[in-house]
């Protein structure tokens, strides 16, 4: 029989709903203390103490996962976006020393612009003091005050060909048009770069940019010509987009994610590929490995792949791996707000430490005497988490799938067997602590997802993955989207390149 004190405090931890989660694991943790003081006593049968090792062990294991389900989660400790959690207070306030002005655009301006300048001199008459005359009196300095608007311009050029008959041998001639003109009418390159900057960058629907069209130019474009403008730099891009998967093969490191667009009611993926100025996007119906197969970046490439630890990747092991530290990161803040685990706290403080150090230092990686001591400390977390979490009780004979764990044993698990992947950021200089700058890129993927809804054909899908990826690219070179458009309808692309 128990003592009366240990029937106690099981009553304490079944009974009292409203405690907290540290009254809760201490409690646990006294009862089991005082069933191993009445074992050494010899107070307790064999049987008695086999029955309440396995309750324990189930105890440790509700508990862990009662925690877990407890705690609400946030985009502070999962991946939960920001825009599906309450309002952070912190964010609006401005961060010191950040100007929020971005990258350096480069100085061209689009083709389609000029610049009218004048300048108005107004002259002085009479003194308003006196009424003197100073009609014949030089000026000494001048104050200028300056305007600056904008005024839309509709261009309209008409070309005449002319067509003679030969005296000769009685033929019809006629003279030949410029390249630029294929039809009785056509619209320039200014103003598809503009719908195309409004439709893809801007994210307007098509209706809008009809009206603005209008009230800018006085025309009306039906959806069709606007749709028209889209494929027709698709397919100007066609070259770009294999040029840059050649560049891609050829990076050290790269940054590669997945997320969900809806296609014609239909859930498809965008795959994203990104290193150095370089970011490609790509449809397809997948996620896994037999999308990734088609796409045919990762399997043709030999470098390191920075990733969230999706499993589809670790197929690949001609190529290195690197996993995300924010999702670890995150993914320990909940552990710990959960259930408390030292383990937990130890990890993330130890990356959060070695981020700080790898980005101080010039090579931007560890020497070989502190990574040795990064793998001893990280090991020995790992050991001590171990021992630390609930024992998983043994898979039942004959029971199909996996065992259900908790998070925390999923993530110690995740880390543990994937150390040289958690590490890799502090032995290659080439591979970045997080995958952020895959998720920047296809942050506006869900953005367009956001205010459009969902594409209504594969073909238009796929073609804003294109040139979205062309336009982000170029942004990263510093080109204006409206110059990067003008350029790629014009055949240009080649004097810019992928390197």
């Amino acid at each position: 029989m128990l003592s009366s004190n240990l029937q106690q405090r099981f009553k304490v931890i079944f009974l009292v709903s409203n405690v907290d989660k540290t009254t809760v694991r201490n409690e646990v943790s006294r009862i089991k203390a005082d069933f191993e003081q009445l074992c050494a006593s010899g107070k307790i049968t064999t049987e008695i103490k086999f029955l309440m090792n396995s309750m324990f062990m189930i105890m440790e294991l509700m508990l862990s996962i009662f925690l877990e389900k407890s705690t609400k989660k946030n985009n502070k400790n999962s991946s939960i976006p920001s825009s599906q959690t309450d309002k952070d207070e912190s964010a609006l306030k401005p961060v010191q020393g950040s100007n929020g002005k971005g990258k350096t655009e480069n100085p061209l301006t689009a083709n389609n612009t000029r610049t009218i300048e004048t300048v108005t001199t107004i002259e002085v008459y009479n003194c308003d003091r006196c009424g003197e005359d100073l009609n014949a009196t030089a000026s000494t300095e001048s104050e200028r005050r300056t305007k600056i608007d904008i005024v839309f311009e509709k261009v309209v050029e008409h070309v005449d060909v002319q067509i003679k008959q030969c005296p000769s041998c009685d033929s019809t001639v006629k003279a030949s048009f410029p390249a630029g003109l294929h039809g009785p009418l056509q619209y320039g390159d200014g103003l598809k770069a503009f719908v195309i900057n409004l439709l893809v960058c801007q994210m307007v629907a098509l209706n809008r940019v009809q009206k603005l069209v209008k009230s800018m130019m006085d025309v009306t474009l039906a959806e069709a010509s606007l749709l028209k403008f889209v494929w027709r730099l698709h397919q100007a891009l066609e070259e770009w987009e294999v040029s840059a998967k050649e560049a891609l093969l050829k990076m050290p490191a790269m940054n590669v994610d997945e997320t969900s667009l809806r296609v014609d009611k239909k859930n498809h993926w965008v795959h994203v590929y990104s290193a150095g100025d370089i970011t490609l996007k790509c449809l397809d119906r997948g996620r896994g490995i037999k999308a990734i197969d088609t796409i045919d970046i990762v399997p043709r490439y030999g470098g390191v792949i920075i990733h969230d630890c999706w499993a589809s990747y670790f197929s690949y092991r001609h190529c290195g791996h690197g996993l995300c530290g924010s999702h670890l990161m995150r993914e320990l803040t909940f552990v710990v707000e959960s259930n408390g685990y030292v383990w937990a706290k130890n990890m993330k403080r130890l990356l959060k430490e070695t981020c700080a150090k790898v980005s101080k230092n010039e090579q931007k990686k560890l020497t070989d005497k502190d990574y040795a001591n990064l793998q001893k400390r990280f090991r020995n977390i790992i050991t001590r988490g171990e021992k630390e979490l609930p024992p998983v009780p043994p898979k039942p004979s004959g029971k199909r799938g996996r065992i259900a764990k908790s998070e925390a044993h999923n993530l110690w698990e995740r880390m543990s067997e994937n150390e040289q992947s958690v590490l890799l950021f502090a032995k290659n200089s080439h591979v970045s602590f997080t995958n952020n700058r895959a998720e920047r890129d296809l942050r506006m993927a869900k953005v367009k997802q956001k205010v459009s809804g969902c594409f209504r054909t594969v073909r238009y899908a796929q073609a804003y993955c294109r040139i979205s990826s062309y336009l982000q690219t170029m942004a990263n070179k510093g080109y204006n989207p409206l110059i990067a458009i003008q350029m790629a309808l014009a055949g240009k692309i080649n004097d810019v390149g992928c390197e």
